[in-house]
């Protein structure tokens, strides 16, 4: 509820405003905020974990999966936030609303699938290991699912494609953006008879592209359907007893969303979108 209660606070200040943030920012012509859902599928991944003294091994080909929890809008309708969610502040840099700046969350969840086979080298307690195996979730369980967590900036593209009857405003849109930012997972792993979902952290980096299309049932209000496509490096999550772990996936998802424009300065008649 807290993001929800963030995004209310930002539509109300940003609608409070717009004259004085226009005239500060004279560049700025409007914003939009915009809350939604998505799922997503990963590549397979190699694994690496490493706690000096007692292992440094890797698991190749590892399969994951992503954990919509979809059913929590009938278990837990209170709570919004419980399924793979996104959000989106941008801010638009022209009249036209061509060019935007975004703010973007990806809640995603990631969970590598318990006893799958696995190929397995490096070394546990001294003892070499080159050898297919398969894990139960007491020996080894891998999952961000407090979130793998995408943070992005992204550039927005847009061009409109479809005007009401009276010109006076956007029916529909085409947009395109590519941004990259920062992975901060809460991870939740076990090893070898040990558990620990662990903090929040700065884990590494992820880049990706995205394009869809934007429907306005209304003046302000509007559905955006997205897909998109990156690749996220974890260079350090953190593992049981002070252990460390390291992998990269390349993932692709499908988002839906609501969104809300908001003018900043005098509402003027919206031209139409020119290139």
């Amino acid at each position: 509820m807290r993001k929800i209660l963030l995004a209310a606070s930002l539509l109300l200040a940003a609608s409070g405003s717009e004259a004085r943030l226009f005239e500060k920012h004279p560049k700025l012509s409007g914003m939009y905020l915009q809350w939604g859902y998505h799922r997503v599928a990963y590549t397979k991944s190699d694994i690496h974990f490493t706690n000096p003294g007692q292992y440094d091994f890797t698991i190749h080909n590892a399969v994951a999966k992503d954990k919509p929890d979809f059913d929590a809008f009938w278990e837990h309708p209170i709570d919004i936030t419980i399924p793979q969610n996104v959000y989106r502040i941008g801010f638009y840099l022209n009249k036209a609303h061509t060019h935007a700046i975004e703010i973007n969350y990806d809640h995603a969840k990631y969970v590598v699938q318990d006893y799958q086979k696995v190929h397995v080298t490096g070394e546990i307690n001294g003892q070499a290991l080159d050898k297919d195996t398969i894990f139960t979730p007491r020996q080894m369980h891998f999952e961000h699912t407090n979130g793998a967590n995408f943070y992005f900036v992204n550039y927005v593209g847009q061009r409109e494609v479809l005007r009401n009857r009276k010109n006076t405003r956007p029916l529909a849109t085409i947009l395109w953006k590519a941004g990259a930012g920062i992975v901060v997972p809460k991870s939740d792993i076990a090893l070898f008879g040990k558990r620990l979902d662990n903090r929040f952290h700065v884990a590494g980096y992820i880049a990706a592209l995205e394009g869809g299309a934007r429907f306005y049932f209304a003046k302000k209000f509007f559905l955006e359907a997205t897909a998109k496509g990156g690749f996220a490096n974890y260079l350090d999550v953190l593992t049981v007893s002070g252990g460390h772990a390291n992998h990269k996936f390349g993932f692709a998802s499908v988002i839906g969303t609501v969104g809300y424009d908001i003018n900043f300065g005098k509402k003027n008649k919206v031209k139409p979108i020119q290139e």
